[in-house]
């Protein structure tokens, strides 16, 4: 299948590793060009030049107030055009209830809420028909992880600000889509399995419930959230899709 992605334009953040890398990948892999962005300079310049002569990266964090014109801004002066945004950020802090202060609520709703609302206004502004904004959320979005309190708190506030904003973009000819990560075997799943002390069990047990009986990996991750901004899925929008392995019980 042609997903149409030649020469079209995206930004991708939190894009130095993780799932954001693996989306970047899948685009540019199908003709994209993409801006992808992380915190650290000298990794998201090296995540970049492994994507291709296309690909640019930017030092930026999602909380930063000027991250957002910056970089739509960025896609204009270096391409001429911007086709769409994917807006990913590193999870936040686990912990319980008990656990999390209120600095760590904080600063992930800087992060994770405000500036993807910022990301999402400012592309929008720029966007024409045919454009597409898509937020990777989590399996939070519909069930609470235990352990992920901020998360289970954040991410359902976030789906709900894409919901509306689809509705809003729609007769603009624009896309908004949700993109829901189960247990995916990125960096901070592993992170998150090493907490209970024994990675390896935790991992066991948590496959046992999955239908797939297995972790997804970044690359078929990517390849679903790459179809989600093409031209290909252009009649597809205010849905959060689950990429869980059959994880979600739910219809």
């Amino acid at each position: 299948m042609d997903l149409g992605l030649k020469d079209r334009v995206y930004i991708v953040t939190g894009a130095s590793r993780g799932l954001g890398n693996a989306t970047a990948r899948a685009l540019a892999e199908d003709g994209a060009r993409v801006i992808i962005t992380g915190r650290d300079e000298k990794r998201v310049e090296a995540a970049a030049a492994e994507l291709g002569p296309d690909a640019v990266g930017l030092a930026a964090d999602n909380a930063d107030p000027a991250s957002a014109q910056r970089l739509v801004g960025s896609a204009h002066e270096r391409f001429g055009r911007l086709d769409g945004i994917l807006i990913s950020v590193g999870g936040p802090a686990p912990g319980f209830v008990a656990d999390n202060t209120d600095e760590q609520w904080q600063s992930a709703f800087e992060s994770v809420f405000l500036g993807a609302v910022r990301l999402a206004r400012a592309a929008a502004a720029t966007l024409g028909e045919g454009g597409v904004i898509g937020f990777v959320l989590s399996g939070s979005v519909y069930e609470p992880i235990a352990g992920l309190t901020i998360s289970n708190g954040l991410r359902p506030g976030l789906a709900g600000f894409a919901k509306s904003l689809a509705d809003e973009l729609g007769p603009r000819g624009i896309r908004v889509v949700g993109v829901l990560p189960g247990r995916i075997g990125t960096d901070r799943m592993r992170e998150l399995d090493a907490l209970s002390g024994d990675a390896e069990a935790s991992r066991t047990a948590n496959q046992a419930g999955i239908p797939l009986r297995r972790y997804g990996t970044p690359e078929e991750f990517g390849r679903t959230a790459a179809f989600l901004l093409s031209p290909a899925a252009s009649y597809v929008t205010g849905v959060m899709l689950p990429v869980d392995g059959g994880s979600r019980h739910g219809f």
